[in-house]
């Protein structure tokens, strides 16, 4: 280890002056939201999300090498494109006591920050809260340190910066190599300078408080670790006399083009609280952003704190665009597949402006590797797209457009797109190999082998033919919406008709010949017989024998894994209401108390009780997005109380391992912050419980409410559509409505209004269920109660 550098503390001084700050971040976030986390998984990770950075690392303070995509290095802080460290550490040295903090005993979360409690020393406890200012490619940490004793304290604090600049997945498809990092310490600023040796990738950090040493190699805390990086200190001395608090803090900037930038951050993110304020701001500006008041508390912070999760996904890379992503750790890029989901919530919540802007990303990566219309699947921060796209992920993302027009009454961005959803349908019609109208190919079922005519492509291409079809007519295109009617029409009857297996009460997971069912059938068998699934089985053994006696060799419906996206029929109300009230019945024996399993065979013979893996898939997992799927599904048919059960389930997994987020596989697998949560959580509340049919070109809103049981007192507030904010408020005595936009006309639709209720004041005898509202404020009151 080299020396400790002694520097001439005037030197520091000048460049420099420390400034106490007049609140701690603590302060500041003393009566926002929180939670707080389970010892149990303190060794697992947390994030801490701006837009354009964002820090992973675990929830006792350590950083360990996690992740898989680029392996052991998708925690630490990321500006992407780039890496700027592994992350960072501190110590403490109370005379010949050296303590690492990198073990703390509690962990809190707040949706724009978190916090961790250390206990290093009997007379000493350490609070570190950090936060990403919005925009900004930095972060800052406070530490308040605390002398709990009767005897002053001469302390040494050693913050390490464990830097590691390097590039982003696939960085090989464009040349980028990763170069051994340099480092430059500067008296004048006492900050850190370090830098790639072959790319301008720069990252920088400091403190507000006097610097009496710096060091390269860093502490007794670095760890080893893989890459080109390297580990650089900065020392303090710090005096605390008893029962005292210190507040102490370090800023870290990064820049992917120049050291100029990078130095320009440090200095804008001097002015911490600042920042704090904007963001909790902001946060708040989100929380009352459809506002949801309900009698189910768990449901309602799940709801909540989702929208805080989503907005962590947002990511804001120079040279690309701005777009949610899908999932941190290991998914913090863009999918066009998440985003046919996920987006969908944020328009019922509100983010309208991060939908166009996530839509128009992916539209330029798509044309960027396609240009025929076809939706990428997934594309790196540095633009390198990964797979041009699933066939799956085409048409639910043209049904996905006209939701945005829905919501927002956006013409010019209808105009923009509409030759896309074109070019789109006819990339899908080349994909139907026999002329059947069902595309031939994979769709979200990523099983070996499984790639012949797929449920959910059917349904989502029914889906874009009828949102071509609105587009169309819309723009004026009548021959067209005409045509892409009766294809949509055909394919809902289709759908009803060939895609339906009356023996399983299901929609079938694909179509394929004797021979390749066969296949799948026996691959099924030793898949079931590997996770000791001995009903599964026995049942797909039957279903061989059934199928080895058909005569010929063509093409039938069949279901074989009981995949989720049988479902799909339901979730988009394609599926003929007999058909769906069997199916949905089907599907409830395919869960666990965390919700869907994507594989139905992998379903727990117990049902009774939630099962952890030995061995973690994927393929049978229970995740978020099957259990969303069916919570809509069960609302779209009128089952709100079936709907709630499966929401409940996702509560289950709500804060099950890291305080206010949900993970991607329930409870605790895969990636701790999804995207598409959103869609599952958000989306079954306001679209189908508060029943909000939006038509801003129209200057029109429709609501349908029909609640679960129990929900007699309900309000979402702030509903915003096009440039109007609505709330509804429901409860025993009649409905509220308010609008911002007095030419807006809003419908009413509830079997309710048969109660003979007053209209602002004056009595009403009404004929229908349905009533016509304009004007700012509306209160329906039922006379009789």
């Amino acid at each position: 280890m080299k020396p400790i550098f002694l520097i001439p503390l005037i030197l520091v001084l000048a460049g420099c002056t420390p400034q106490s700050p007049s609140e701690s971040f603590d302060t500041l976030l003393s009566n926002l939201p929180a939670k707080v986390g389970k010892t149990e998984y303190l060794n697992t990770p947390y994030v801490t999300a701006g837009d354009r950075l964002y820090a992973v690392g675990h929830q006792d303070g350590s950083f360990p090498d996690l992740g898989w995509h680029v392996t052991g290095e998708m925690g630490g802080i990321w500006d992407h494109p780039i890496k700027l460290m592994d992350g960072f550490v501190l110590g403490i040295s109370t005379g010949t006591v050296y303590h690492c903090l990198n073990n703390a005993e509690e962990f809190i979360n707040f949706p724009m920050a978190n916090q961790h409690k250390f206990y290093p020393a009997e007379s000493i406890t350490v609070t570190r809260t950090q936060f990403v200012p919005d925009q900004k490619e930095g972060m800052i940490i406070e530490y308040i340190l605390e002398n709990t004793g009767d005897e002053a304290l001469n302390l040494k604090v050693d913050f390490t910066g464990m830097v590691d600049l390097r590039p982003v997945w696939l960085s090989e498809r464009i040349n980028q190599e990763d170069g051994k990092d340099l480092a430059d310490f500067d008296q004048l600023t006492g900050t850190w300078s370090a830098r790639d040796s072959l790319n301008s990738w720069h990252t920088v950090f400091g403190t507000d408080q006097p610097i009496s040493a710096w060091q390269q190699p860093a502490s007794q805390c670095s760890d080893s670790r893989k890459g080109n990086g390297i580990d650089l200190l900065i020392q303090s001395e710090i005096a605390l006399q008893p029962r005292e608090q210190k507040v102490v803090r370090y800023f870290i900037a990064g820049s992917y083009s120049s050291q100029e930038q990078a130095l320009e951050t440090y200095e804008e993110i001097q002015q911490a609280n600042t920042l704090l304020k904007q963001k909790i701001a902001r946060y708040e500006a989100i929380a009352n952003t459809a506002k949801l008041a309900i009698p189910d508390q768990e449901i309602q912070e799940m709801y909540t704190w989702t929208k805080y999760n989503t907005d962590w996904l947002m990511r804001d890379v120079a040279g690309q665009g701005r777009g949610l992503s899908a999932g941190i750790p290991d998914y913090p890029w863009w999918f066009g597949t998440d985003n046919t989901y996920a987006l969908q919530g944020l328009l019922a919540t509100g983010a309208h402006e991060e939908v166009k802007a996530t839509i128009e990303l992916i539209l330029q990566l798509s044309e960027k590797v396609n240009d025929n219309g076809r939706i990428m699947h997934e594309a790196s921060t540095n633009g390198v797209v990964f797979n041009p796209g699933n066939l799956n992920t085409t048409p639910y993302f043209i049904h996905l457009l006209w939701q945005y027009y829905q919501w927002t009454g956006d013409t010019d961005m209808l105009r923009k797109t509409y030759p896309t959803v074109q070019k789109g349908l006819e990339w899908l019609e080349q994909e139907d190999k026999d002329g059947n109208g069902y595309p031939d190919g994979a769709g979200m079922m990523e099983i070996h082998g499984l790639h012949s005519e797929m449920i959910d492509v059917v349904v989502y291409t029914q889906a874009a033919y009828a949102a071509a079809s609105k587009m169309a007519h819309t723009l004026g295109d009548s021959s067209a919406s005409e045509s892409y009617q009766q294809q949509a029409e055909y394919l809902s009857r289709k759908i009803n008709e060939e895609w339906w297996v009356p023996s399983a009460g299901s929609f079938a997971d694909f179509r394929a010949t004797r021979v390749e069912t066969l296949q799948l059938i026996d691959a099924a068998i030793v898949r079931a017989d590997t996770i000791q699934k001995p009903w599964a089985a026995e049942e797909l053994k039957k279903l061989k024998v059934q199928v080895g006696r058909l005569r010929d060799n063509r093409v039938q419906s069949q279901v074989v894994h009981h995949n989720w996206v049988v479902n799909t029929p339901m979730e988009l109300g394609i599926a003929d209401a007999d058909k769906a009230e069997l199916a949905l019945e089907t599907a409830r024996k395919y869960t666990n108390p965390f919700g869907m399993y994507v594989t139905g065979i992998d379903r727990d013979e117990s049902q009774g009780k939630a099962s952890k893996w030995k061995s973690f898939s994927y393929v049978g997992a229970v995740m978020t997005l099957p259990t969303g799927v069916q919570a809509i599904s069960e609302a779209r048919y009128g089952h709100a109380d079936a709907s709630l059960e499966y929401l409940k389930k996702l509560a289950n997994g709500f804060g099950y391992a890291l305080p206010g987020s949900m993970y991607e596989v329930s409870p605790d697998y895969g990636m701790i912050v999804q995207a598409w949560n959103i869609y599952a959580v958000a989306t079954p509340i306001v679209s189908y419980y508060f029943g909000v049919k939006p038509e801003a070109d129209k200057k029109l809103v429709t609501f349908e409410p029909n609640f679960p049981s129990g929900w007699d007192d309900v309000k979402l507030e702030n509903i915003k559509v096009g440039n109007n904010l609505i709330s509804f408020e429901k409860s025993k005595s009649g409905f509220v409505i308010t609008q911002t936009q007095s030419d807006w006309k809003i419908i009413l639709s509830s079997p309710e209004l048969k109660k003979s209720p007053s209209i602002n004041g004056q009595p009403s005898q009404l004929s229908s269920t349905v009533l016509e509202l304009t004007g700012l404020r509306n209160e329906i009151t039922f006379g009789n109660l």
